[in-house]
């Protein structure tokens, strides 16, 4: 509770800090239009990078896997998508480091499960006591 109010009183004043930082270095004009760039950029690399995600989770349903880390990784995507279009430096950050699968991979790290499977495939036979 205490983390979400803190979260919301936090992230509007480092926007705004680096909102006046950077407009004084580039410009009004330019840091608005450096806004509006990275939230037209960032959403059309955030669609193709679902479509994307979407074909990996189809792909496994096909082989009777659990898409567990397409799914995770598609709701991450979302979240990067309204990052984005939310406007400041900060939250563009976050949300391109969750849109590029290598970042993205190394923060749902937990998640992954494409790693091998610890088991060995073999057929068995009963062997009968009495025989």
């Amino acid at each position: 509770m205490y983390t979400l109010l803190l979260l919301i009183i936090c992230i509007p004043i480092v926007e705004i800090y680096l909102f006046i930082k950077i407009g004084n270095n580039i410009g009004a004009f330019n840091t608005i239009s450096l806004i509006l760039i990275t939230a037209i950029i960032g959403v059309w690399y955030a669609k193709h990078e679902g479509f994307n995600t979407l074909r990996s989770g189809m792909s496994q349903l096909m082989r009777n896997e659990i898409p567990i880390y397409e799914i995770i990784s598609g709701a991450a995507l979302a979240f990067a998508a309204l990052l984005l279009i939310l406007p400041g430096f900060a939250t563009d950050f976050l949300g391109f480091l969750l849109i590029f699968p290598i970042t993205r991979r190394i923060i749902l790290k937990k998640y992954n499960t494409k790693k091998s499977k610890n088991f060995i495939e073999g057929e068995y036979e009963d062997i009968d006591k009495d025989k």
